[in-house]
């Protein structure tokens, strides 16, 4: 019985034998006197603090308790051989890292085991703690031994340690100060809660919050089990320990749930606060400072790639299919292609440049070897990504990607979405968050043009330095020379000597920079320098200037800048002209543009109207300027077979071709792709006739997918039906060039238009000639109801003309792709 309880405590202990009583007669005595021999009992103790308590599945530090676990247990062991209170052994001793302890079995010899435990622990503790105490893992001697006053539970379930210990009550309830007064011997209480309600089938219990973790592990596992029997006899109550987690599942959803008048403010100003990080995302002084470094900081890593990975390499071959501009003779249509660009980025930027061409023509292919050769910052800006992308917050990621623009907020589009519907439901008008995809365009485009312009201000400064440096080098090489030139003749003086010698006795001597030989005086008129005057280092100087400044510029090439069907599409080219029209007049940087049909140069075109990218100017302000046009084609018959020629010879491959082979390349055309294809297949193996006959049954399969599609569902999603591509077809099979839209039509228009002009202006030199009477007669009447017939018929001619080719347009449109 322990005198701190209110209430009796029934101690469990294991007995070696039962107790007996017997009766011993002695010879001198006839009186019979009954004794209770001393008997064998087990009991339990618990050690803390030995191992670390695991909190969590996650929680590693239990494996450092389980590298000092043999060391801790014999230690233990040890320190516990010098207790001899009623014949104390331990039996063995089990680990519970779990949490955290050591459960010690040990016998005992009593009469009375319920009145000798708590001496024993007593004695327990004052043992131990003469030796050194309780060994822990961090090597700080601060546990403490307790008796183990329920059984022992020593599970290995995902039950983790926690400041709250759940006590479930079988038999009667336990009062909340009768609770209090068993468990606050581990550690501080915070908390008993009353018994609860339980489900018919469960116990009754009561949760205890301890202010340690430690706590609650002691009286978790010294108490689990426990008899306990109240004062008042109502009967014995065993206690069931288990640790409850201290923030159960859903609680956070329940607690907003059942309380609406705290949340529903809450969200408002939640809503608020986003609304204002999206307003922050559009403020410039925000993130464009570091968006500019971003896009900086890419161009630089492509720059370094390109000037310095293929500089370092270990190896000098070219690889097989790698640009090179010196294909003019092999196909001498390009010189003039491979000039112009050239050209173009030799001098600052006042137009951009377009090239055009048929897909496969070599355009792409061309401007990187041009671009490779010039070893300039390049920017590149894929029109058919930003095109396949199917939703807005995709288009404007692509377009971020391929400039480098970061942080970019996609996310946000969709929430402003969600915020202009709740604003429409609300208010019945948008909240105006959100803005228009051309304008997110813009903006985008608007950094970048500040990052290149960025690029543009360092590569200067690059570029000066490095013209300082090589000056400064060059006049101190010169200097050396002209130094070591008078010190050959012998007529070098240095100013330094008089320092040390003096200079009268020199005077005297007339040793000095003054020649003494007719040959010195030779030497000095052949080696004085002719003076330059200051306008013409002043130009040289200027020129050497501009030539550097125009090649610090980068370059921006647009590729596959085509038009599809959508008013989306067609405001992002729009868009992209704008800008690119910006950068040129701006002298920011070099644009060329890669489009595979002419008639997409009109979106280009528009770029330099009077609606500015970055400003509004008046319709006077600047005309339309011309584009710099570069047109591609396929290669003649003569050009293709010498252009694959000149590759095979290149490879060490024979390249005397049969009438036959040359057969097969003329029936294959001129498209580069395809010639390049073929160099390629014969490279490997196979031959001239094997190669085209692949590179053609490949082309078919393109075209039957293309032009008719896969199957009847794939072709309800063309432009066209099957119909009308299959009379294309026959129409390009029957001309050699190109088939003629309407032309025919529109000839014969032009024809009426030229006649009725001819006519008037007769009418005209007659009434110009007749006298003044002549208006009043009947043939001026007539004469003017006549020019008012053959204006009539021009003008429904021109109507006509203007529509048929706007026909040609859509139609050239629609055969393009």
């Amino acid at each position: 019985m322990i005198s701190s309880l209110t209430g009796r405590i029934a101690i469990g202990t294991v007995s070696s034998r039962p107790f007996t009583l017997k009766n011993s007669r002695s010879s001198s005595s006839s009186s019979n006197v009954p004794t209770r021999e001393l008997e064998r009992h087990e009991g339990w103790l618990f050690a803390d603090s030995v191992f670390p308590i695991q909190i969590a599945k996650w929680d590693l530090r239990h494996y450092l308790g389980t590298l000092r676990e043999e060391s801790l247990i014999e230690t233990i062991r040890q320190r516990l051989e010098h207790v001899k209170t009623h014949d104390f052994k331990v039996m063995s001793l089990e680990p519970h890292e779990k949490d955290g302890g050591v459960f010690v079995r040990f016998s005992f010899t009593s009469s009375n085991p319920e009145t000798i435990l708590q001496a024993i622990e007593h004695d327990v503790q004052s043992a131990v703690g003469r030796y050194g105490g309780i060994p822990s893992w961090l090597a700080v001697n601060r546990g403490r031994i307790w008796m183990v006053k329920g059984t022992p539970w020593r599970e290995d379930m995902d039950r983790y340690a926690s400041a709250l210990v759940q006590v479930a009550f079988e038999g009667p309830d336990i009062r909340e100060q009768q609770l209090y007064e068993l468990f606050r011997r581990f550690g501080r209480i915070q908390n008993i809660s009353s018994p609860a309600p339980a489900a018919p089938g469960t116990l009754r219990s009561s949760t205890i919050r301890f202010s340690r973790i430690h706590s609650a592990t002691i009286a978790r596992n010294v108490l689990h089990g426990f008899h306990y029997l109240p004062n008042d006899g109502s009967g014995i109550t065993i206690l069931c320990t288990a640790y409850q987690r201290q923030v159960q599942p859903h609680i956070v959803r329940d607690w907003m749930s059942s309380h609406p008048k705290i949340m529903l403010p809450l969200l408002v100003f939640l809503l608020g606060t986003l609304t204002y990080a999206c307003c922050l995302t559009r403020d410039p002084q925000v993130f464009d400072p570091i968006r500019t470094f971003m896009i900086q900081n890419k161009m630089l890593h492509r720059w370094l790639r390109a000037n310095t990975t293929e500089l370092l390499s270990l190896t000098n071959d070219v690889s097989p299919t790698a640009p090179a501009t010196n294909e003019g003779v092999a196909w001498r249509e390009r010189e003039e292609a491979v000039n112009s660009i050239k050209a173009y980025l030799s001098d600052f930027p006042s137009t951009l440049q377009f090239i055009h061409g048929p897909q496969g023509s070599g355009k792409t292919r061309l401007l990187e070897a041009v671009l490779k050769d010039s070893g300039r910052t390049a920017m590149f800006v894929d029109c058919r990504a930003l095109q396949n992308a199917t939703s807005d917050t995709q288009i404007v990621a692509s377009l971020a990607t391929q400039t480098g623009y970061w942080p970019v907020f996609t996310f946000l589009n969709s929430v402003n979405n969600l915020i202009d519907l709740a604003s429409v439901g609300l208010i019945g008008q948008k909240a105006g968050l959100k803005n228009s995809l051309d304008d997110q365009l813009r903006d985008i485009l608007s950094v970048v043009g500040n990052a290149l312009k960025n690029v543009t201000s360092s590569h200067r400064a690059i570029n000066r330095r490095k013209a300082l440096k090589n000056a400064r080098e060059q006049f101190m090489k010169e200097e050396e020379e002209r130094i070591l030139a008078r010190i050959k003749h012998g007529v070098w003086h240095d100013g330094r000597l008089d320092c040390v010698a003096g200079n009268g006795i020199m005077c005297e001597l007339g040793i000095g920079d003054e020649p003494m030989l007719i040959s010195d005086m030779t030497m000095d008129q052949g080696t004085e320098e002719k003076p330059i005057s200051e306008s013409a280092r002043g130009q040289k100087n200027q020129s050497s200037r501009d030539f550097d400044d125009v090649r610090s510029l980068p370059i921006v090439v647009i590729r596959n800048y085509t038009s599809k069907d959508g008013v989306k599409q067609e405001g992002l080219l729009n868009v992209i002209a704008q800008w690119t029209a910006a950068l040129t007049e701006n002298q920011v940087a070099h644009v060329i543009v890669i489009s595979d049909n002419r008639e997409n140069a009109k979106y280009l075109a528009k770029g330099f109207a009077p609606q500015r990218f970055y400003s509004v100017m008046s319709a006077d302000a600047l005309p339309l300027k011309p584009l710099n046009l570069i047109a591609f084609s396929d290669a003649d018959s003569r050009s293709s077979i010498s252009y694959v020629q000149k590759k095979l010879r290149d490879a060490d491959i024979e390249a005397e071709f049969t009438s036959s082979q040359i057969k097969s390349i003329q029936h294959l055309g001129g498209r580069a792709s395809d010639l390049e294809s073929l160099v390629h297949q014969v490279r490997n193996g196979q031959t001239v006739e094997d190669a085209v006959e692949t590179i053609i049954a490949r082309g078919v399969a393109d075209l039957r997918k293309n032009a008719f599609g896969d199957d009847v569902e794939d072709a309800k999603s063309l432009s066209w039906s099957r119909e009308q591509a299959w009379t294309v077809l026959n129409l390009l099979s029957e001309h050699d060039e190109e088939i003629a839209l309407n032309e025919k039509i529109i000839e014969a228009a032009e024809k009426t238009i030229k006649g009725c002009e001819e006519e008037l202006m007769t009418i005209s030199n007659i009434t110009r000639t007749s006298s003044w009477w002549w208006f009043s007669s009947a043939q001026s009447q007539g004469s003017h109801a006549r020019e008012k017939y053959l204006s009539e018929k021009m003008r429904t001619s021109v109507q006509k003309i203007g529509m048929l080719e706007k026909k040609n347009a859509e139609l050239k449109r629609t055969l393009a792709f």
